[in-house]
């Protein structure tokens, strides 16, 4: 009784902090995600969420996932995309072939490629700038590419530093570079799940060197394999330590584990912890603007009753995804259906680009930072 009664004086402390919208301890957090009334967390993650991003649009954007390679000699346990070097699964794609799935993502009207893929020891840095700059001079997207594990790995390949790698990455055609690789940020978490991967703060260097160059990210989480909920909750302290020094991360995307695998035997996520983790994700990260939907491994309708614990972008509507699906989840939307989803949840939908902006098919895609900082190196 006298825990319980702890517990609840520990929630309510936490949640004036949160209705003051002061910044938040990581023992606040825990009070909050172990609050037993879910209802009440909502409420909390949603009035920060209408301080944060004012207004009653929710947005999305219209984008593809290019996976170019699924070659991998990483073997992280929750992953059932990669193929080890010389399997013969394993693919690169040529050129002209990503130059013309990125032909048809435009040709419907979108505007943002995201491109990532295993670490391949084939690959050096002239490859990755020749599909830049191919791709920059057929197609007027934005290039949302190569998480910070495939950067440290380009340099390494290549001989080159961090820094050097991103510049030249971003004079062939970078736009800003998507959080995939984060999984948790803590490295007992990291060499169980992936121990042949950089450790966290490996993870952000990266992070922190884009944000010098003028390069934007958004960062991500994968929880709910064999994480502790303290270790889950310090992830979202990291994040928001590092957006306080760079301010460069534009959204966070929480996503669960998509289990079991061959190699990683723990459940898949439910529901109620995803809304769980989106509430105190927002809580927590004061300082990022966007919460962005993980509709692809939870669901559209789990995505939809998120807009009321704190998302406020349903993310991309991809024309192509392969690695979730790869674990065997397979959901698809596409944009009609995006937009009846957020007007029944009483939202107005807005398409955006990566930064937020409302954009609309036919209009000129406005100059990223990074295009900005290109053109004054």
């Amino acid at each position: 009784m006298g825990g319980a009664g702890v517990a609840g004086r520990g929630f309510e402390a936490a949640a004036r902090k949160a209705g003051r919208g002061e910044r938040l301890s990581l023992d606040d957090a825990l009070a909050l995600h172990r609050h037993p009334e879910l209802l009440e967390l909502a409420d909390l993650a949603d009035s920060a969420r209408r301080r944060a991003v004012p207004g009653d649009a929710v947005t999305y954007v219209v984008g593809r996932n290019v996976n170019y390679t699924n070659v991998c000699w990483v073997r992280c346990r929750f992953c059932a995309f990669y193929r080890l070097p010389g399997d013969p699964e394993g693919y690169t794609l040529p050129f002209e072939r990503i130059v013309e799935k990125v032909g048809e993502l435009a040709a419907i009207g979108g505007s943002e490629v995201l491109i990532q893929g295993g670490l391949n020891p084939d690959l050096e840095i002239g490859w990755y700038e020749e599909l830049l700059r191919r791709i920059r001079a057929a197609h007027d997207v934005h290039l949302h590419a190569f998480s910070p594990t495939e950067i440290r790995y380009i340099a390494r390949r290549s001989g080159l530093g961090i820094e050097e790698t991103l510049g030249r990455l971003r004079d062939a055609g970078l736009d800003s570079v998507p959080g995939g690789g984060a999984e948790i940020l803590v490295d007992e978490v990291r060499r169980e799940i992936a121990p042949l991967k950089e450790g966290w703060e490996e993870w952000m260097e990266v992070m922190r060197a884009a944000a010098r160059l003028g390069i934007t990210a958004t960062a991500t989480m994968m929880y709910g394999s064999v994480e502790t909920l303290e270790q889950r909750l310090l992830h979202l302290v990291r994040v928001r330590e590092a957006q306080d020094e760079t301010g460069r991360f534009t959204a966070f995307i929480p996503w669960s584990f998509q289990g079991p695998t061959p190699e990683l035997d723990a459940p898949r996520a439910s529901g109620l912890d995803y809304l769980r983790t989106v509430a105190v994700s927002r809580l927590l990260l004061d300082n990022v603007p966007h919460l962005q939907a993980s509709w692809v491994t939870q669901g559209a309708k789990v995505a939809q009753i998120g807009l009321g614990y704190g998302l406020d972008d349903m993310g991309s509507v991809m024309m192509e995804e392969n690695v979730v699906s790869a674990a065997g989840t397979a959901y698809r939307v596409d944009v009609p259906e995006l937009r009846r989803l957020i007007e029944e949840a009483g939202w107005r939908p807005e398409q955006r680009d990566t930064y937020y902006r409302p954009w609309q098919r036919g209009a000129p895609l406005p100059p990223s930072p990074a295009q900005v900082a290109r053109a004054h190196a």
